[in-house]
């Protein structure tokens, strides 16, 4: 009898433990059945079902209780994984240099619901983060749905562990912000439950590509971007963001690409960070930028629209070797199996990817024995699912814990 009850608790601590990676499996899409997920955690049937079926009562997923195999397969039917489209959700924040953005984000990477505030950003950290936060507040309030936790992008170098803001250039914020807390503070105060998290925001676009978009399946994943004012980078290998001793790797933005050109604001001279953003691509095509729209948005309508005149066309070409010779550097330190770029660098590519390419394969050493991979980046707001990602990862790392510690209403 002893022994059988030993055996009993024996597979309910395996299950328990497995609950954590069996949610990151369906949560990234890669256990789309009870079979693969039987497979991926290497455990018995009768624990798969057991984990799945403890996850489903959590809220989390969703089981089809009726087996069913794709057209063509072989082998016995298995029950349908998916994560609950109607379950709890995360509050994530995002802000930029043209305003801020608030959206509702469920397991997989769904967006719920977003808020995209307009306002001009004050050098006032709490002021800001006040109302994004108050925007997602009223978000899930409409929502009725229950909040786990919060994350914030922010597009600054984030120190760890102090989670201050170290260089948030493009927001006029005082260095060393102590954003992350001040965001908790905020997130407490509208009376939104769960855990707060700050990070870079190319960082999180990086992670949010890993898990759900154009980097899933790489090992060693190089993510390049800019979004409304400099460039950033982050690296993410075996599924893990590359921070650094302290949260400070990858700032790429400051590698130096054109001796002679633009000032930048770190005090060098040409780096990436200045040569190949919106501004200096609307500079190079001789636009005026205007304040009513983005630098970003009016630089991708210019090269969606009207790349085939002469003087975008030479602006594009510009800042696509000024980018290649930035990504050739990189990938001769830190030889990755795929690239992604997003942003207006995801914009050049799209206009002139054969350029790019040949100019990364002719200045790495590498790229000249077979290439790297270089995508455009798919998601959506991915600096925002990113967001999501920080507050979600306590409940992938113990969904039984970070429930019950979350369960004060919204």
């Amino acid at each position: 009898m002893n022994g059988k009850a030993t055996t009993i608790r024996t597979r309910l601590e395996r299950g328990r433990s497995a609950l954590g990676p069996a949610l990151e499996l369906v949560h990234t899409g890669r256990a789309p059945t009870r079979a693969v997920l039987t497979a991926e955690l290497g455990v018995t049937r009768a624990t798969a079902g057991a984990v799945a079926a403890e996850l489903e009562a959590l809220g989390l997923i969703q089981v089809d209780s009726r087996p069913g195999a794709a057209a063509g397969s072989q082998g016995r039917p298995s029950h349908r994984l998916a994560v609950n489209d109607s379950g709890p959700v995360v509050l994530a924040a995002q802000i930029h240099a043209d305003g801020y953005r608030a959206a509702l984000v469920g397991l997989g990477g769904r967006t719920v619901a977003t808020a995209p505030g307009c306002e001009t950003v004050s050098a006032d950290p709490a002021q800001v983060l006040g109302a994004v936060v108050e925007a997602g507040a009223v978000l899930l309030r409409e929502s009725g749905r229950r909040c786990v936790g919060a994350g914030l992008a922010v597009p600054s170098a984030v120190a760890e562990p102090e989670g201050t803001a170290l260089n948030p250039l493009h927001v006029a914020w005082p260095a060393g912000s102590p954003v992350r807390d001040i965001f908790a503070e905020q997130v407490r105060a509208a009376g939104i439950a769960g855990p707060a998290f700050a990070g870079n925001d190319v960082n999180l676009a990086a992670l949010a590509e890993h898990r759900h978009g154009a980097g899933r399946g790489a090992q060693h994943l190089l993510c390049v971007a800019t979004g409304h004012r400099g460039v950033g980078g982050a690296l993410v290998v075996d599924g893990r963001l590359h921070t650094g001793s302290s949260g400070l790797a990858l700032e790429v933005g400051h590698l130096t690409v054109n001796p002679d050109g633009r000032p930048c604001y770190c005090g060098g001279r040409g780096c990436l960070d200045v040569e190949t953003d919106p501004l200096a691509f609307l500079t190079a095509a001789g636009r005026d930028p205007g304040p009513e729209v983005s630098l970003l948005q009016q630089s991708r309508e210019l090269l969606r629209g009207q790349y085939d005149d002469p003087a975008i066309r030479a602006a594009g070409e510009e800042l696509i070797d000024r980018l290649g010779l930035g990504l050739a550097g990189l990938v001769n330190i830190l030889n990755p199996d795929r690239i992604i770029l997003g942003g207006l660098h995801r914009e050049l590519l799209d206009a002139d990817p054969e350029r790019l390419r040949a100019v990364v394969a002719d200045r790495s050493l590498w790229g000249r024995s077979g290439g790297v991979p270089i995508l455009p980046c798919t998601l959506d707001h991915n600096s925002l699912v990113g967001a999501a990602e920080l507050a979600w990862q306590p409940v992938l790392d113990d969904p039984l814990g970070a429930l019950a510690v979350s369960r004060e209403p919204a």
